[in-house]
């Protein structure tokens, strides 16, 4: 709640601050749903400063487990937007996007990403 994110796509967004997770009392882990209101944006892009938009959190600096036993952690909170579908609203994906992602149906983010952590 009230984290700064970092918007990794061409949406028009640079940064969002988080409302409300939409999944579980304790906040938005790696590849949760959040509402987040924008903060800052581009001239001319898809979303206006002031929106509320939906995002899946594609990376975070707190650790996550994965099932052989390794840790995955980033240096930077970032999230792709996207519309009430899932769908995302931008058409690139920039910086690495970890492969947890495809567990939580997020196949089309996965497929727009540069790179696959």
């Amino acid at each position: 709640m009230r984290t700064n994110l970092k918007v990794v796509d061409n949406s028009g967004a640079k940064r969002v601050m988080c409302i409300q997770a939409l999944k579980g009392k304790k906040g938005a882990r790696l590849g949760d749903m959040i509402v987040a209101s924008v903060k800052e944006a581009q001239a001319g892009g898809k979303v206006k400063k002031g929106q509320v938009v939906y995002g899946v959190v594609v990376r975070a600096a707190m650790q996550r487990g994965r099932c052989d036993g390794s840790e995955v952690k980033f240096d930077d909170n970032a999230v792709v937007l996207v519309n009430k579908q899932g769908e995302p609203i931008g058409t690139r994906v920039f910086g690495p996007v970890p492969h947890e992602l495809r567990k939580k149906k997020h196949v089309k983010i996965l497929s727009l990403a540069e790179h696959i952590a």
